[in-house]
């Protein structure tokens, strides 16, 4: 151990013996490096940044962007879940429509009903409710829930849609109900 630290020491004075042969010429160097590390400070710092203003920039926009995205789809979502409730009620009046012009009830659907069926109808349209149309088309098991299969009344009918049961929606285009049918086996 002890040998090790005379090593060492010898070291030590040799190195600063070298040192300070090798000291003017480190200095003069290390002055010229100072003095083109002052000049190029500025330009590096300069361009560093604009690099982090340009982030900063482009992040706040991507922010703005994501939260206009949020609050719209959170609007979007709202007026879906306020019509799929109110779809019920319209099913009643689909219902009660269908009932009064069946010729062999003696219902009838008075104006005044008609009336407030159409605006409902037309309020729910101008949000961009719209019904699927299922009469006689093929199953498509996106847009169709089949509820039970009957024999087809004739052989063109096989695999498409015979009746339904409930009326499927579209709300901007996007389905918000599927459409209950039967379909001719």
């Amino acid at each position: 151990m002890i040998n090790r630290f005379k090593f060492m020491a010898r070291k030590k004075k040799k190195d600063a013996s070298s040192n300070d042969q090798e000291q003017p010429i480190a200095e003069e160097t290390q002055d010229h490096s100072s003095q083109e590390d002052q000049e190029q400070d500025p330009q590096i710092e300069l361009a560093e940044l604009k690099d982090k203003h340009l982030r900063l920039f482009a992040e706040f926009d991507n922010f703005k962007k994501r939260t206009n995205r949020e609050r719209l789809e959170l609007i979007r979502t709202s007026t879906e879940n306020l019509i799929q409730k109110l779809l019920p009620v319209l099913d009643d009046f689909d219902r009660a429509k269908k009932t009064a012009e069946d010729a062999t009830n003696e219902e009838t659907f008075s104006e005044g009903v008609q009336l407030v069926y159409n605006k409902l109808y037309q309020i729910l349209e101008a949000k961009g409710l719209e019904p699927m149309d299922t009469d006689e088309l093929d199953f498509d098991p996106e847009l169709h829930e089949a509820i039970t299969k009957i024999p087809a009344p004739s052989e063109d009918l096989k695999g498409k849609i015979i009746d339904h049961i409930e009326k499927g929606y579209y709300l901007n285009d996007k389905i918000i109900r599927h459409a209950k049918v039967v379909i001719g086996d």
